[in-house]
């Protein structure tokens, strides 16, 4: 080859490389995949409306899920109560247990339980009624069955709205989710709010550990862990889990992070807030750096053809220590808390 096509040959070669782009898209997870339709459940009782729900096993095979309920003359921010429900399958029939948490100085909501060992463990937004809507904590309950009242933690609020983050004060922790880590330590994965933007706000995903489940915890001085307020952008609703050597996040994509990740934002005045949108999943090795996302979960309308709505609030049902359903808060045509997705074939 002489040096005149070598040239033309190297020439090409480069033009080539230079314009072709990475692909950028943000691929469904095999998470994602394995999601089959199941059905809504937990129809409210007359004049209340139910969200977030937070299911369980017991030690004989009983379904337990814990959930908030809100009077609809009322508001989640002041009038939220937790309550619990019993089933023998995740379809149902539901029957009403109790009112787990309810007070006439606090709002209880967005509920997330766990087991460690021979202890449940709820974790829950916590907020006094008098406060600023922003000003939103988190408390921690433990009960050595669920049949028994729930003890919570002297310690409460474990995570407050207050102190230090990345060089700007806490005003809001809420959204718990918590985990059992590789080191026996006891992780709290939350949404965290700053006055860092001011006058903006962005939710972003921080951390607290604790040596004891009951607290006191304290904050990851790295916080936060998760964060696309530099983008202008926030996410929210984490649900955390470790599987198999490795740490899962999966969370509400509340703002068009796909869509800013791929390469194309939407104006912010077109982002319609919210869970519209599919969710996005996360992993770990260290449940610290997260990297980039995949899609974890496919909307309302896709899964039963209804109108698009609101799906939020990710928590898995666990049995025999393996994810058997997936359940979302969601309130579109049908009245209920929301629907569960089964997972199928996900290792």
């Amino acid at each position: 080859m002489n040096l005149y096509l070598k040239l033309i040959f190297l020439l090409t070669a480069l033009i080539v490389l230079f314009s072709c782009k990475p692909d950028q898209t943000i691929k469904e997870s095999d998470f994602c995949k394995s999601l089959v339709p199941g059905k809504y459940i937990l129809p409210a009782e007359e004049g209340w409306w139910n969200w977030c729900m937070a299911p369980i096993y017991d030690e004989n095979g009983k379904l337990h899920v814990f959930m908030s309920s809100i009077p609809n003359n009322g508001s989640w921010i002041k009038d939220s109560k937790i309550v619990h429900f019993v089933a023998y399958k995740p379809e149902g029939p539901y029957t009403f247990v109790d009112t787990t948490f309810s007070s006439n100085f606090a709002t209880y909501h967005n509920p997330q339980i766990s087991k460690v060992d021979d202890t449940y463990v709820l974790v829950y937004l916590l907020k006094n009624r008098n406060t600023l809507r922003l000003n939103q904590e988190i408390g921690i309950a433990t009960t050595k069955s669920l049949d028994e009242p729930w003890v919570e933690s002297p310690h409460n609020p474990i995570i407050k709205a207050s102190g230090q983050m990345d060089g700007a004060n806490i005003i809001h922790a809420s959204n718990p989710t918590f985990v059992e880590d590789e080191e026996g330590k006891f992780r709290i994965y939350y949404k965290s709010i700053t006055d860092k933007y001011k006058p903006k706000t962005y939710r972003e995903i921080s951390l607290a550990i604790s040596d004891h489940i009951e607290g006191p915890y304290e904050n990851y001085k790295e916080n936060p862990i998760i964060s696309y307020a530099d983008m202008g952008l926030d996410i929210e609703d984490p649900y955390a889990y470790y599987y198999k050597g490795m740490y899962y996040m999966i969370v509400e994509d509340r703002m068009g992070v796909k869509n800013a990740l791929e390469g194309h934002s939407i104006a912010e005045k077109e982002i319609k807030k919210g869970g519209n949108r599919p969710g996005l999943i996360y992993q770990s090795k260290d449940g610290i750096n997260w990297g980039r996302p995949e899609v974890g979960y496919n909307t309302n309308e896709y899964y039963f053809k209804h109108e698009l709505a609101r799906c939020e609030r990710p928590n898995i049902l666990w049995k025999d220590g393996k994810p058997e359903c997936l359940f979302l808060a969601c309130h579109d045509e049908d009245p209920t808390a929301g629907f569960f997705l089964r997972i199928e074939g996900w290792e």
